[in-house]
Order: structure tokens, then C-alpha cells, then sequence
């Protein structure tokens, strides 16, 4: 395919769901998505509600890419993914982590609204119990004082294999670099969602890179940004945007086609649902397979949104495509 399809073939088959989730993560309890097909199977177009069209049409052109394309080549069969801790209470963490059986590296979030640091060190020395291989992840929601405080904290008990976002800004990012050197940076928000995403790998803010198909525009553009990054001997994890069960399939599939693969990705969240549009694939010894997914019809029409939320998703993709169309409406050439 070398051109964009048109509106009315976007929506001809689009269903809008709403997924249950099993705790409040990233703010919400439910998590709302637009499910597209076309030639080469499914698409997931699930931008996350505050998205401004701009940045929404990221995501669009992203399922347009995987139901119109398909995945590119494979490089290996199988990606490890680490366990994901929202910012649940130290004494709910052995049930969450049972679900990620074989797990041999945990994330978990801190940070968190209304939470205090002691509530994040007993939240990651509870992981560590069962997870030696801890990375933390803060959403940029700390200062510098504040982070350089806190991962010295994190660190009393053990090594961080990274820190994700722990600033928000660039240069607080460079800072907190200066002053832990011995904690590597990975840089999150600053990638996905800034209009240069190597800005923060030239400023020296970012040991790691974690990267997510969708806010990047596709597996293949998420790819080419891992080959600029490699030139900047800066590895990538891939990792959800808290996808469904299609997007995670994209999600894998572009971490199988990565040349290197030096961590495992942030793709095992299917579990942070108490349902999902496809049977759920839990990871195996640590690992998801490479494989394709087609939504289940049955799944599909038991999560489906309501006529008000499917007509705000539908007006949302028709003002995504048109920037696409005033964009380059030649994407995959």
C-alpha cells in the first residue's frame, strides 16, 4: 500500500470498546479504544482522550499502518516483557506479579498523586522479593530534588536497572543524570511526545529509550527512530500505551523485527484488564510469542461502548484523517 485509504474505508468495519481494568492505572479504570480492519488484519487506534488531534493522528495513522500493511519481517519468535506494577499497595503486589508468570524484570510505577516516597520504596522492596531486576517509572512527576532524593531511596535496598521519566523537562532529565550517575535515565514522554524525539538523546538526557508504536506513527517509524537511536548508542525498549490485545500485537512485532533487543519490553499489560478483545495471551517463561490477533466478535460486543462514546471516537478518526490526508497522504510509501 502507498496511500492512505479513505475515511469511509477506515470506518467500514471500526468498533469502539471499553476495556474494564482490574486497578486504576495511569488515572483511569477504564480504557477506551477504536479497533479498524483492513487487508492485512487489525488496527488499534486508542490515543489517549486529553490527545490533541495532532498528536492523536500519530495514533491513527499507527492502526492505519497495521490493518493496511501488516507487521514487518520478524527477526525472532518470541520478546521477553517485564512485569508491570501500577501504584498499588506494597501488600496487593504477590497477587498482581502472579500474573507474570516467568517474569525476570519488573516496572513500577511511583510517583504517584497523593502517595509519599515511602509508599514507592515499600511498593518496589515488595517487587524485589520476587523480581530481583527492578526498573522504576514516574511519569515525570518528580523534580530534581525530589528524584535525585528518591532514587537514592530506591536504590538503599538494591539497583535500579533504569529510572523511566522520572522529571518531566529535558533538562531536568540531564540533571538527574549529572547528579546519579548510577542510575541510568530512560526517557519516555520526552520521545513519544515531543515534535523531536532525538532532542533529548542530544541534550544527554537519556541512557535507555522507551518507545510506543502508536504516539510514533507505526511499527515501521518506530523502528527507523531505533536505528537513529543506535547511532547514538542509546538501546530501546518497546513498550504499551496501554494497548488492547491488537495493539499489543503491534507492539511485539515491532520489538521481533528490532535488530538488538538488549531489554526486556513493558508489552505484558494485557493483565492491568479484567477483560479483553481477544482471548488473553499471558507470557510464557517471561515471553510473548510473535503472532498475529483477531478480535473476538463475542469479547467485542460484551465490551462494546456506548452509542454516545462511539460517535465521539468515529468524529475523532474523521478529524485525524483529514490532518493525515493535509499531512502526506502518501505514508507508506
Amino acid at each position: 500500500m502507498s496511500s492512505l485509504p479513505t475515511l469511509d474505508e477506515v470506518l467500514a468495519d471500526a468498533v469502539v470498546v471499553s476495556l474494564p481494568m482490574r486497578v486504576r492505572f495511569r488515572g483511569i479504570t477504564t480504557r477506551e479504544a477504536m479497533l479498524v480492519r483492513g487487508p492485512a488484519g487489525w488496527g488499534e487506534f486508542a490515543p489517549f482522550p486529553e490527545y490533541a488531534d495532532d498528536e492523536a493522528s500519530h495514533w491513527l495513522q499507527s492502526a492505519i499502518e497495521a490493518a493496511w500493511l501488516g507487521p514487518p519481517p520478524a527477526l525472532r519468535d518470541r520478546v521477553a516483557v517485564n512485569a508491570t506494577v501500577p501504584a498499588v499497595d506494597a501488600a496487593q503486589v504477590t497477587a498482581l506479579l502472579e500474573r507474570y508468570p516467568g517474569a525476570r524484570t519488573a516496572k513500577v510505577k511511583v510517583a504517584e498523586g497523593g502517595q509519599t516516597l515511602a509508599d514507592d520504596v515499600a511498593r518496589v522492596k515488595a517487587v524485589r522479593a520476587h523480581i530481583p531486576c527492578v526498573r522504576v517509572d514516574a511519569n515525570g512527576g518528580w523534580s530534581v530534588d525530589e528524584a535525585v532524593t528518591a532514587l537514592h531511596a530506591l536504590t538503599a535496598d538494591g539497583p535500579l536497572e533504569y529510572a523511566e521519566q522520572p522529571c518531566a523537562s529535558v533538562s531536568e532529565l540531564v540533571e538527574v543524570r549529572r547528579r546519579v550517575p548510577a542510575v541510568r535515565v530512560a526517557a519516555d514522554e520526552s520521545i513519544r511526545r515531543a515534535d523531536d524525539p532525538l532532542k533529548v538523546v542530544r541534550a544527554g538526557g537519556a541512557d535507555v529509550a522507551v518507545v510506543k508504536v502508536s504516539p510514533l506513527g507505526g511499527m515501521r517509524r518506530l523502528l527507523a527512530l531505533a536505528d537513529e537511536l543506535s547511532e547514538y548508542g542509546v538501546p530501546v525498549v518497546v513498550s504499551s500505551a496501554l494497548d488492547t490485545a491488537v495493539g499489543i500485537a503491534a507492539g511485539v512485532a515491532a520489538a521481533a523485527a528490532l535488530p538488538d533487543l538488549h531489554f526486556a519490553c513493558g508489552l505484558g499489560t494485557g493483565g492491568l484488564f479484567e477483560s479483553d478483545v481477544a482471548e488473553p495471551r499471558e507470557p510464557v517463561d517471561g515471553a510473548l510469542g510473535v503472532a498475529s490477533v483477531t478480535p473476538d466478535p463475542a469479547r467485542v460486543a460484551d465490551l462494546a461502548a456506548t452509542p454516545e462514546r462511539a460517535r465521539w471516537w468515529i468524529e475523532r478518526v474523521r478529524r485525524c484523517h483529514g490532518l493525515l490526508e493535509q499531512r502526506d497522504p502518501q505514508l507508506f510509501v
